[in-house]
């Protein structure tokens, strides 16, 4: 299931090593976590329910659900599509309750960070920010819970759209490396702290700074360190939509985040034969990348009576033979022990199933590009202000002008701050990074900031930012309010 020959990424074979799984001795590559691993070995079933004992496999491929949840090395619950692979660990599928080991922190794994500025998410919103705060002279920290920065970036082999300023024509996972290379930089500089393979595990109060639990993860044991900061940046990103639909939970049913991340990150073939579910510019985009990968895609289903996504790429997708089906959404899924098929329906103006229209699709790979939710949970931890903006995606932060929260030092940006491309997560991300060095007094670059939101209007002005440009709207207009009421 490796994919070795790639007309844009380079997945040459890399150091092999060996692990244990159910006991069993398989070999993954350097670089690979333990979920890649497996599925290159041809694992998909990675757990069973507890209740009805039926196969389970991974669906986000970020860390953000409980699908990948395994014992290594007797941890229950590691998540296995984020934790990197080493080697001699013993993996085992988590098919019974089993007793949580006792978790201790050794003194001296312990440690206080004080710094201005810490910023949680290292994707296209968070390293803007922790580039824009270091340059104007803040002391950042950056903490994400991956492998390497770079969020989503990193699996984006198309080129962006938009202004020269923003690097339209330059594929993704070559934004992320100039990023990467400049995060770096400052940090030989002294101005910046990368922690990655760390987890915010908690927000707690604190009189005059805010205060995190933050656990930086490390071969042989975690360290755990109580980050103060005066101002903190959510760049959380987003969680992938499920739909329902009997045989959801079938292992090679896949969030699209998740199809790329194996596909474009780790080198390793999600499926054989692909069913999209979505024709947005998400489900488009992801097809095309299959299609790269050496991979089928059967065809693209969507539930709407038109593409939602830009035209070129399902032009892209036509001219290689792959149908795109409107007014059209998924049944159901069957197999027995993984994903044999699907059951593709075509629906009514009133998006409800004509009878006689039922189509037995093979394959055995669903990918799901059905929207994404922005990640909240500590913002809400935190107590900002949450607010249902449907045009956001969901539940989102009321926010101002500069990214801040209705919580004094506590800024958001990116898919956090309502669902958009990776261009304007990065200007986002810039917004906030120099508004909180100008609040700590460390920035007086108060013009730069207009030319920020500037590059912002343009980015939405067209058919396609009107959505965006919305939620906007409502999240400013509600944000007045709160503060007036306040």
């Amino acid at each position: 299931m490796r994919i070795r020959v790639h007309p844009i990424i380079d997945f040459n074979k890399r150091k092999e090593i060996p692990f244990f799984f159910q006991k069993k001795k398989i070999v993954g590559e350097e670089g690979d976590t333990i979920a890649s691993a497996l599925h290159a070995a041809g694992m998909r079933t990675l757990t069973t329910s507890l209740k009805y004992k039926s196969p389970r496999g991974f669906f986000c491929g970020i860390g953000k659900c409980s699908s990948c949840l395994m014992r290594v090395n007797g941890i229950p619950n590691v998540r296995t599509c984020i934790a990197p692979l080493k080697e001699g660990i013993l993996v085992e599928m988590q098919e019974k309750l089993a007793e949580l080991p006792d978790a201790k922190f050794l003194r001296e794994s312990k440690k206080t960070l004080d710094v201005d500025v810490l910023v949680v998410g290292a994707g296209p919103a968070g390293l803007c920010a922790a580039i824009e705060s270091a340059t104007q002279g803040a002391s950042v920290v950056i903490v994400d819970e991956n492998q390497c920065v770079g969020g989503q970036l990193i699996k984006q082999t198309h080129k962006f759209f938009g202004s020269k300023q923003e690097r339209a024509g330059t594929r993704g996972i070559d934004i992320a490396k100039e990023l990467e290379s400049n995060l770096y930089s400052l940090q030989r500089e002294g101005k910046i702290q990368v922690m990655t393979d760390a987890t915010v595990i908690g927000y707690y109060e604190s009189e005059k700074k805010h205060r995190f639990g933050v656990v930086k993860r490390h071969e042989y044991q975690s360290t755990l360190y109580d980050v103060r900061c005066h101002v903190v940046i959510l760049a959380c990103g987003a969680m992938e939509n499920m739909l329902l639909f009997p045989g959801n939970d079938l292992p090679g049913v896949y969030g699209a985040g998740a199809v790329q991340t194996l596909m474009n990150v780790y080198g390793v073939k999600p499926g054989n034969r692909v069913l999209m579910i979505g024709a947005g510019n998400v489900g488009l985009i992801v097809s095309y990348q299959l299609l790269q990968a050496g991979i089928a895609v059967d065809r693209v289903v969507e539930a709407a009576p038109t593409i939602g996504g830009y035209n070129v790429h399902a032009a892209k997708l036509r001219r290689c033979g792959v149908p795109i089906l409107t007014s059209h959404s998924i049944k159901e899924v069957y197999g027995a022990e993984k994903v044999e098929g699907a059951i593709v329906v075509r629906l009514d103006e009133n998006w409800k199933p004509i009878k006689g229209t039922k189509q037995d699709v093979k394959c055995d790979t669903i990918c799901l590009a059905v929207g994404l939710t922005p990640s909240t949970r500590l913002l809400s931890q935190i107590g900002a202000v949450l607010e249902f903006i449907p045009e956001a995606g969901g539940y989102v932060a009321l926010h101002d002008e500069s990214m801040q929260t209705s919580v004094k030092g506590v800024y958001v940006a990116g898919d956090a701050s309502g669902i958009e491309e990776a261009s304007t997560a990065m200007i986002e991300g810039k917004i906030a990074g120099l508004a909180a060095a100008i609040q700590l007094g460390r920035s007086q670059k108060k013009k730069l900031l207009v030319q920020y939101h500037e590059g912002l209007r343009q980015l939405r002005a067209g058919p396609f930012g009107e959505k965006p440009r919305i939620a906007k709207e409502k999240i400013a207009k509600r944000a007045e309010v709160h503060h007036a009421r306040v």
